[in-house]
């Protein structure tokens, strides 16, 4: 195990990365080069596009120069020596970056051989400390991510300790590939695109269609068992709400254009909160109410950058599983320890089993008083503990408004996702004037709590796509069975058992095409079915089908009655 973490390691192979491109293309202006999460990126003004050839290119000089355990060496320049060595190479986007750099701050620069490098660091001593790279892919990126600004190219790559640890997450990348759920959404036609619509709008095909209202229907069901209340609120609002928000003063880049109704603004709702705010102020409220838990499947607008857009994962227009929590200071730890309870039930129904907990606790600048933050933290500290979940502490990383936990899912792959959050909000109440009357006859402030369990039902369809690669679990699979007759001489047999099963409240075809047997059997695999049931000669004559499942494989000729049982415990008991 290498002495230095993997953050450092990989922001070293991002820089030596950009020395190897130096070599190769000496008239190259660089960017930035951070360590990312899963490895590292640096983006180059290049003479051409780079084709997959090239990153094998400057893969090998980059081995080169791990070999050589080529130094790191740190100089810190004053500012007008470092503008003058930007300014002799050509080297525009860093000067850019220099200009960022505060009049008070050091100026430090990296050498690796001949290559130089405007950095804060830290890295490696050497070259050869940098383990096992592999550069992945390569695509376009704005300068400060900015359409308006030059494309870039940026290279992406990773690094481990240990060639064994890179070997491992290259299988993973592998395995993540097949998985993806953009190549399986088309395969199995559950969602599109379109340009004529725009991007990050989703469309949904039956088939998802159908899957997705299973899983608003679970959800809805689970709510209402679970003690929370329902509501629908309008898809726009006017201004004074978002000016009362702050969302125009803090997230108007993110926010579409105002539409002009009865000369007035309305915007599109990036967020359902101050709509369920509304509610709650639509008449005075006693202490006996608390605690109001609302929920809402609320579809959402924000502007994202085209260059972040990424299938079902990152949009501009999803529906976000959203639910606000009212509550007394006295009832707040209860309930949060209810909302992580209730988080970790729909998880296990989902097949999901290793979660994580991360409690991001009070920044620097904050809003609300801070014995209410204190309060709120021992809560959410107590409900970690109380759930017996894995947790790690973020200092300092909470929102202005309000201390979270973050619960991150990991999925069949080892994939980290993050779904669940819950949120506390000192902002909203105070700028909404929210107030209950208390025991006392006084006007107090309630605590409320934002909690989204999915995130997005898009986002999370995107994820379970992935997790069951694209074979879904009976419950949810929108074609639970498929009736494959052998001949033509069983279609009526096949019909009859399909209308049967169905009675009994199965989604269940029937294949009537004159094919081969192998090529339905094919063809209902790579639809991926739970239950393929043959009808021959035989099994009609014995009124039995041949059970072929997913999950089991052959099971041999059962009756109708004994294969609903199985398929109904496989439904009640939700298998994944």
């Amino acid at each position: 195990m290498s002495e230095y973490s993997l953050e450092t390691i990989r922001h070293s192979a991002a820089h030596l990365m950009a020395a190897a491109v130096k070599q190769l293309y000496p008239n190259a202006k660089f960017d930035i080069g951070p360590a990312t999460e899963t490895g590292f990126y640096y983006d180059f003004d290049l003479d051409r596009p780079l084709v997959p050839e090239d990153l094998k290119a400057i893969e090998k000089a980059m081995k080169k120069l791990i070999g050589r355990k080529v130094p790191f060496e740190r100089f810190e320049p004053t500012r007008e020596e470092a503008k003058a060595m930007l300014e002799a190479d050509g080297q525009t986007f860093k000067l850019e970056r220099l200009a960022d750099v505060p009049e008070d701050a050091v100026i430090s620069f990296y050498r690796s051989g001949d290559f130089v490098d405007l950095c804060r660091g830290p890295h490696v001593d050497h070259a050869g400390r940098i383990g096992a790279v592999k550069l992945l892919s390569v695509a376009g990126s704005y300068f400060r991510g900015d359409e308006k600004n030059p494309m870039l190219q940026r290279i992406y790559g990773t690094a481990f300790a240990t060639e064994e640890e890179l070997q491992a997450y290259l299988k993973q990348i592998e395995e993540a590939a097949k998985r993806d759920h953009r190549k399986l959404g088309q395969e199995l036609e559950l969602f599109t695109f379109s340009d004529n619509v725009g991007p990050g709008l989703v469309l949904w095909q039956p088939k998802g269609a159908f899957i997705r209202n299973l899983i608003e229907t679970y959800w809805r069901a689970e709510h209402y068992k679970n003690g929370y209340d329902l509501l629908y609120t309008p898809h726009i609002g006017q201004s004074i709400l978002w000016e009362t928000s702050g969302h125009l003063g803090f997230y108007r880049d993110n926010m579409y254009a105002a539409m002009q109704i009865d000369e007035k603004d309305y915007f599109a709702k990036p967020m359902n909160c101050p709509f369920h705010i509304e509610i709650y102020n639509s008449r005075l409220r006693s202490y006996r109410e608390l605690p109001l838990r609302w929920a809402e499947l609320g579809t959402v607008y924000r502007y994202e950058k085209s260059g972040v857009l990424h299938g079902l994962l990152r949009v501009r227009g999803f529906t976000q599983d959203d639910a606000h929590i009212i509550c007394t200071p006295e009832q707040i730890e209860d309930e949060i320890a209810e909302v992580l309870r209730f988080s970790l039930a729909i998880w296990k129904d989902f097949g999901f089993k290793e979660i994580k907990a991360y409690l991001a606790t009070r920044p620097a600048k904050a809003v609300g008083d801070p014995a209410r933050w204190e309060k709120a933290l021992v809560s959410l500290e107590k409900a970690v503990e109380k759930a017996g979940l894995k947790c790690e502490v973020d200092e300092g990383g909470g929102a202005f408004y309000g201390p979270k936990i973050d619960l991150k899912i990991k999925d069949a792959i080892g994939r980290e996702w993050q779904t669940t959050t819950i949120q506390f909000d000192f902002n909203l109440p105070e700028r909404f004037d929210m107030s209950y009357i208390g025991e006392d006859g006084q006007k107090h402030q309630p605590f409320m709590v934002h909690r989204a369990l999915f995130g997005s039902l898009e986002r999370f369809f995107g994820i379970l796509v992935e997790q069951y690669a694209g074979a879904f679990p009976m419950w949810l699979a929108p074609e639970q069975a498929r009736i494959l007759p052998i001949t033509q001489d069983q279609i009526p047999f096949a019909e009859a058992q399909r209308d049967l099963l169905r009675a009994k409240g199965f989604r269940v075809e029937y294949d009537n095409r004159s094919a081969s047997l192998g090529a339905k059997i094919k063809d209902a695999r790579n639809a991926r079915i739970p239950y393929i049931l043959v009808a021959g000669a035989q099994e009609a004559a014995n009124g039995q089908l041949a059970v072929r499942s997913r999950r089991e494989g052959e099971l041999g000729a059962m009756n109708l009655d004994d294969l609903a049982k199985k398929m109904q415990s496989d439904v009640d008991n939700k298998i994944c």
